[in-house]
Parts: structure tokens; sequence; C-alpha cells
């Protein structure tokens, strides 16, 4: 067999894939000629959403961090590719086309060649858009097949969405196996379709190891023709992220490919600094469980790189339901009996969602909602009274069309609540606002950045980039790293003993999801506690009027308003009930928080972009 196989490095995937944070710039640019050393690989994965967010998270300019990070392959004539989410840009929301059209011609200046468009949905109207952005800037497009496994998500739908997406202008195809649990033999199929009928086109295969079928799949799509495997490297190879580089070069080496040659001492120095990156601070962010094949995993769907945060998140959702049993006087459950209802409330969900694909942010909200539903069935309640407004946003088609139907009991709740679902095109919901984002830039005195990259990042990420111009973002980094370290120096510290829970009353759902944390058209509040003297703000107050107290149902930074389209509320201004006094920001998204109570603001309790953790005061209503 004389068919060469090339190799690309997802680097940003394999942190992303194993814990919360990238490398910083710095330590990027270390490792970069290494990696050109190595000698294997023809492509690099350099960036996508995941990294350009964390970068702000941690007050570091993503625009430099890209530039300089692409800069080396650029120069060694490897090509650099990104992950991008299509409607959603590089964030979790939709974005408008104007700052769409703009994320493009960025990325191509700051020296990215090749992006992979994907929908979450596979709605051809989002990826064919993002195809036509990037082939005006300049960039190679990629459309993209997002994988699962389900009765609608067959080999035949997938051909036909490759042969939409290529006559549509799609320049290569990758096939994204987002959970690992694409079958083998299938995707063979859907690899052998694409090349009979479209002999030019390239096929990247992406695959994720968490169930172990990773290695098959790759074997069979390069049998059928798969130009580029997708692959990672110690210490970071494995478990929720991707094959080895060495292991799967020897397999195609055996069954006859061509494969390229690694440079072993490279190899070990870029292992070796990626270690070192972890011992620096990263590793604080992995979590064990996301080292280990699981396969578990198959019959869920989920993908492999939530598993290690949405072990972690459980944690404080059985602390929460047990609590719960435990004031009903039921016994506790484990977290490997949380587990595995959450898998089964998976699968219940699932089909009755439409079967959305499981991969950002659609497996985060599939996930987050048979959550929801464990936590209310716990208290009593019944499913599907907790939906959050972007789950609903899936749902009613305002991302994008779902592969399935909607469950009559779904159509019928959203009736009740005058929801109405959408058919149209969703980018229309979406209209252009970069107009916007200029006007707060020159009132500000920023400048626009080399190629309107500073331009960009305040328009895909506002809240995010403030923070990071205001240095909150790097304030609010190392305090959590702080924390981090606390932690580890804890468990090795001398054992505690145990606190009782059984007296415990929460004052509020406490629910962590993949390490984002969503609110509901749900209000919290309590009335102020005797023993706290109301200090008022606001002119006139009623000392002898109730005053509530609207708390924060999750931990993140509050936010009066998400975008500058809002106004934000002062104390003095008077709020009706159910009306959005702020946002709780948390991995990303924003959550909204509403008032149960109709009445005048006599003061906010937390600043504008400060940290909260729950329970927090936000405001006082009287």
């Amino acid at each position: 067999m004389d068919k060469k196989i090339k190799f690309s490095l997802v680097y940003r995937d394999m942190w992303q894939s194993s814990g919360k944070y990238m490398p910083r710039v710095d330590q990027l640019v270390r490792i970069a000629p290494e990696i050109i050393k190595m000698g294997c690989f023809d492509r690099v994965e350099t960036n996508g959403g995941g990294f350009e967010q964390i970068n702000l998270l941690f007050g570091e300019n993503p625009n430099k961090a890209v530039r300089e990070w692409t800069r080396p392959f650029n120069e060694a004539g490897i090509q650099t590719h990104m992950l991008d989410r299509s409607l959603n840009g590089l964030r979790m929301s939709p974005v408008p086309a104007d700052v769409r059209k703009l994320f493009y011609k960025v990325k191509k200046a700051q020296g990215v060649d090749i992006t992979r468009c994907f929908c979450g949905l596979n709605d051809p109207r989002n990826i064919i858009a993002s195809i036509k952005y990037a082939k005006e800037a300049g960039m190679i497009a990629q459309g993209t097949l997002s994988l699962t496994v389900s009765k609608v998500h067959t080999v035949e739908y997938y051909c036909n969405l490759a042969d939409e997406l290529i006559a549509n202008g799609a320049d290569e195809i990758c096939l994204k196996d987002m959970a690992g649990i694409g079958r083998p033999v299938s995707l063979g199929k859907i690899v052998k379709h694409i090349k009979t009928n479209h002999p030019a086109i390239i096929v990247q295969y992406h695959g994720q190891t968490g169930p172990g079928f990773t290695p098959a799949s790759i074997l069979e799509v390069c049998k059928n023709g798969c130009d580029i495997i997708d692959v990672g490297m110690e210490p970071l190879s494995w478990g929720t992220g991707h094959a080895d580089v060495i292991m799967v070069q020897e397999m195609l080496k055996d069954a006859g490919f061509k494969v390229p040659e690694i440079d072993m001492i490279a190899y070990m120095k870029a292992r070796a600094l990626t270690q070192e990156f972890m011992d620096d601070f990263l590793g604080y962010f992995i979590p064990e469980s996301n080292r280990r094949l699981q396969s578990l995993l198959i019959a869920p769907g989920l993908p492999g790189g939530m598993m290690g945060s949405l072990m972690n998140d459980l944690k404080d959702n059985l602390s929460s339901i047990n609590k719960s049993l435990i004031k009903q006087g039921k016994a506790e459950i484990t977290t490997d009996e949380l587990l595995i209802k959450l898998f089964d409330e998976v699968a219940y969900v699932w089909p009755r969602v439409g079967y959305p694909p499981l991969v950002t942010p659609f497996s985060q909200y599939v996930k987050n909602l048979a959550l929801f539903n464990i936590m209310q069935v716990t208290k009593g309640q019944e499913r599907w009274t907790m939906i959050a407004d972007n789950i609903w946003d899936m749902i009613l088609g305002k991302a994008g069309k779902l592969p399935g139907e909607v469950a009559p009991e779904i159509k019928k709740l959203a009736a009740s609540q005058g929801r109405e679902f959408y058919t149209g095109d969703p980018q229309a919901l979406y209209p252009d606002k970069l107009e916007d984002f200029k006007k707060e830039m020159k009132e500000k005195g920023w400048e626009f950045g080399q190629d309107d990259e500073e331009l960009f990042e305040l328009a895909m990420h506002p809240e995010q980039y403030r923070a990071l111009r205001s240095g909150d973002a790097k304030k609010a980094f190392e305090k959590e790293l702080a924390q981090e370290k606390a932690k580890l120096a804890d468990k090795t510290a001398a054992p505690v003993a145990a606190t009782s829970t059984a007296a415990f009353e929460p004052k509020v759902l406490n629910l962590t999801v993949n390490g984002e944390q969503f609110t509901v058209s749900v209000s919290y509040g309590t009335e102020a506690a005797p023993d706290t003297p109301l200090q008022a703000t606001a002119p006139n107050a009623a000392p002898s009027a109730t005053v509530n107290e609207i708390i924060a149902p999750i931990s993140g930074k509050f936010f009066k308003t998400k975008d500058s389209s809002e106004k934000a509320l002062n104390a003095g201004d008077t709020v009706q009930k159910g009306q959005v006094i702020g946002y709780i920001e948390a991995m990303k998204v924003f959550n909204a928080i509403t008032s149960d109570v109709a009445g005048k603001i006599v003061e906010y309790r937390s600043e504008n972009g400060a940290e909260v953790d729950e329970d927090d005061v936000l405001i006082r209503i009287q």
C-alpha cells in the first residue's frame, strides 16, 4: 500500500480536552521549535474558541498569543488550523454576521491557514455561511461533520451533509468525532463515499479517545481514503484526549501506509516541556479522571473532554441532592449512582429535544437539562420544570434546525409559556453590531489594533475583553490559581473531622455543570436577616418597608448588563417581578438573574465585574 497519511498535532485541543486552561504565550513560543523539529507534522492546531477565551480569562491578549504562536509554523511551512463554531464564532452564543466576517479576516492576518467550520446542530446554513466568509478572507474552509450515533445520525445522513458542504464551497471535509463514539466501520463508509464522489477533497479525521474506539476508527478511515489524522502526544494523549502520534504511526506503518518519521530527541524535549507547563500551573486544572479511557461514555455519547470537569461538578450536585434526600429522610446516594442516573437521564432527554449532536454548546445543554431533571425529581417535582433560556433557544430552532423532532410534551410546554418555534435562518435573529463596538472603542480611546484585531476581540467577547483591559481578568485568575494551590495543600495536610450536613438548609439550588454554571428563569430571595443592618443607598427609602435580598444562585462574575445594548439598573430604579437585574458570567456563559419581587432598588451589593460566591447578596429591593 502506497497511500500517504499525514499527521496534524492538535496541541490546543490536547489541553482543552484535558483541563481548563491553555499554556501562556511564552510557553507556546518555547515549545513551537521542538514541535517543528519532530518533523512528522504537516499541520498544527494553533487556536480556536476555548483557546482564545482562556487567554482572556487569565489576562493575556489572545491576539498577541495567536500571532506569536502561529509565526514559527508559518515560517516552517507547516499549516496552522483552528476550530470555529460557525454561527457562534469563538464563543458559546450566536454572533452577528458582520462580526463573523471580521473574524476570518483577522485570523487569516494573524497567520491561521485553515478554519474547521462546525455547527453543533450540523445545520448546513450555519456552516455554509462560515465557509463563504472564510474563503472570502483567503482561508482554507474545512466543512465539518459533527459525528454522533442515533437513529437519525446515519451513514446516509453524514454522506448527504458532506455532499452539500462540498457543493457549497468546502475545500476539505473533517470528520469530527468529538465524543469518540463513531463506530469504525460506519466512519469508513462515510470516508469512502466522500473520496469516491469527490476524489480531490482532502478528508481529515479528528477522534477523541475517551470510549476506546479511536485506534480502530483511525485504521478504518485510512483504509477508505482518509488523508490526515489528528493526533496528540504524551503526556496529554489518551484519556479524554487523542491517540498518541507514536502509536498511530506504528499502527499505520504496520498496515502498509506511508507515514512520516518522528525525531525522537525533539519529541522528548516537547514532551518534557508539556510536562513542565503542567507542573507550572496547568496541572492544577486537569482532573485525574481525564487521564483514563472510559467506555461508560459510549451509551450517553457525551464528549470525553467533559468528563473530568463533570466529575468535579458532580461533587457539588451530589451534595445538593443528598441534602435534599436527608431532609426527606431518605438514604444518600454515591457519585457513581448519580453518574448512572445522569447517563440514563441523558438517554431520556436527548431524543425528546431533537437529537442535537453532543458537541459544544449543545452537549452541555443536553447534559445540563438532564441534571436539572434529576435535581427536580429528587425534590419531588416534575421533569422539564427548569429549562434555561439558552436551552429553549436550541429547542425552538433559534440556533439552527434540530436533526430530529421535538417531543409533543416539550412542544406543549413551550406553548403554555408563550414560546414560539422558529424555522428561519438563525443569523437573522442576531443583527449586525460592529458599529456599536467601534463607537465604544472610540469613546474609551482604545486602538482598533493591527488588522482591527482589538475591535474584533471586543465584539466577539465583550465582557471578557473589558475585564482584560481593566486588569480584572488577571487578578481573578491569580486568585483562582491560589485557591487551587490551597486545595492541593489541604489534601496533603492532616485530615479534618467530617462535618455533618444533616442540619444544613441550602438557600438555593447549587447546580454546577461541566465547569459552566447556568441559571433559569427562577428567582432566588430571602428576607434580610434580623442581625444584618440595612444601609439603604436609594433616596426616600422607607425603613419600615420589607426589604428583599436577591442572592447569587451560582458563583462567577457579576455584571449589570451582558452587552452594550442593555441599560444598567442603579439604586433608586424601580423593577418589576421577573425583571432581569443582572448576570453572573461563568465559563463563557451569561446567566440572567431575575427579581422575585417588584419594588425599588435600595442597594447593589456587588460591583460590576466583581467575583461573587453562591448565596452572596447581589441586590436589595424594597
